[in-house]
């Protein structure tokens, strides 16, 4: 594997640092700039939604400017969003600052794993993306509590300063070692939009957003739930995080291993499993060691959906997938933020730090039946193609309906 793949995970571990480990600073966060836990939550949602609004726009940019100069483009405005956080004078600097850096997310993992691919031999191309997406998992077992933990003890501002420094370590690293390539030829945008004509590629997507939302509903207040409802210390936080991430990794592992082999059904047991997970956490926060089981079992289910959720997207998209494989890292985000709203709106009502796990639960359900209905559609949908009117064709056997 050449160093170029380095440079491309050491951005994606910034970018998954700082996307994740805003959740265990939420409490110091809302503390030094005198808001609520709920207020200082839409950090999550202003992340979130820019994601949602870069991912196309950036990638649509990207078709007409060299690809390394592309991601060194992505690479600049995402240090540049973090340092704006790390001396932000007020909350709203601040909330600009998460914008700013979002908007390198989607494009970056959706360019980088073109430039990944092109990186390598063919027979060795999915070993090269999973290289670059290993600094996003790894951020979540390491960078996150890291940050969290220095965050907590040094101040949240040098958390952030230290993911920009991050973000300079992979903007040299892909200046040095991603060699120059040729921005694509034969892409056109209207090509790209067309996928979105495909109900299967909107259903694929509208499961993205609830399914992953169930699991942001819980995590992105986390750090309230596990200390005012649990009886966790601040610091332990951290370690809380390292099991959710672990889980995630786990999980990803799994759904990436199973969704060849049986991508539906996988999304059935893990949408379905999530949904009474998230449920249970709203009794199990009450009980350390449940409480601590049940995050790893959210990281490692709400993980599972992605790989088969992603490749659902891939092959309903067809020969236009670039741009619908972004906006469907855009559609994880914009579940982030409708879940992190969502439980603030139930905290702010009055029904606990728990209460948004049933808003994930009823996410997670809302997308098990999505996939149910987009199976069942795609099953009519060629179920006619082996009929001719009146019959069957010549010499073959009648359609068996299940």
């Amino acid at each position: 594997m050449p160093l170029a793949l380095l440079a491309l995970a050491i951005g994606a571990f910034g970018i998954g640092t700082t996307e994740f480990v805003i959740m265990g600073l939420l409490p110091e966060v809302a503390g030094d700039f005198g808001v609520s836990i709920p207020t200082a939550g839409l950090l999550v949602t202003g992340y979130a939604l820019g994601v949602v609004a870069g991912a196309p726009l950036m990638t649509a940019l990207g078709t007409k400017i060299p690809r390394k100069r592309m991601l060194m483009l992505l690479m600049g405005l995402f240090i540049a969003g973090n340092l704006l956080s790390a001396v932000a004078p007020t909350f709203a600097v601040m909330l600009i600052g998460r914008v700013v850096a979002s908007l390198a997310h989607g494009a970056f993992f959706g360019i980088g794993s073109v430039v990944a691919a092109e990186l390598v031999a063919p027979s060795k191309k999915a070993g090269a993306i999973a290289m670059m997406f290993t600094g996003l998992t790894v951020a979540n077992v390491v960078g996150v509590p890291l940050g969290t933990l220095v965050g907590q003890h040094a101040g949240w501002r040098v958390t952030f300063a230290v993911v920009a420094a991050l973000g300079v370590v992979g903007l040299a690293g892909i200046a040095k070692l991603v060699p120059e390539l040729p921005k694509p030829e034969g892409v056109h945008l209207r090509h790209e939009l067309a996928a979105f004509k495909n109900a299967q590629v909107l259903l694929a997507m509208a499961m993205t957003v609830l399914g992953f939302g169930g699991v942001f509903a819980a995590i992105t207040y986390i750090a309230p739930m596990m200390t005012h409802v649990a009886g966790f210390a601040d610091g332990s936080v951290t370690w809380l995080l390292v099991l959710f991430g672990l889980g995630m990794v786990g999980g990803n592992l799994i759904g990436g291993k199973f969704a060849d082999r049986a991508l539906m059904p996988m999304l059935y047991v893990s949408l379905g499993a999530l949904a009474v997970v998230l449920a249970l956490f709203t009794f199990t926060a009450h009980n350390k060691i449940a409480a601590a089981v049940t995050v790893a079992l959210i990281g490692a289910l709400g993980f599972a959906t992605v790989p088969p959720l992603q490749k659902r997207v891939l092959d309903q998209a067809h020969g236009a997938p670039t741009l619908a494989s972004a906006v469907n890292i855009g559609a994880f985000n914009l579940g982030n933020a409708l879940s992190a709203w969502l439980g603030g709106i139930v905290i702010t009502a009055g029904f606990g730090y728990t209460s948004p796990n049933w808003v994930g639960a009823a996410l997670a359900a809302a997308a098990l039946v999505l996939a149910v209905l987009s199976a069942a559609l795609e099953r009519r949908d060629s179920a006619p193609s082996a009929v001719v009117t009146g019959g069957t064709p010549a010499g073959q056997p009648a359609p068996v309906h299940h």
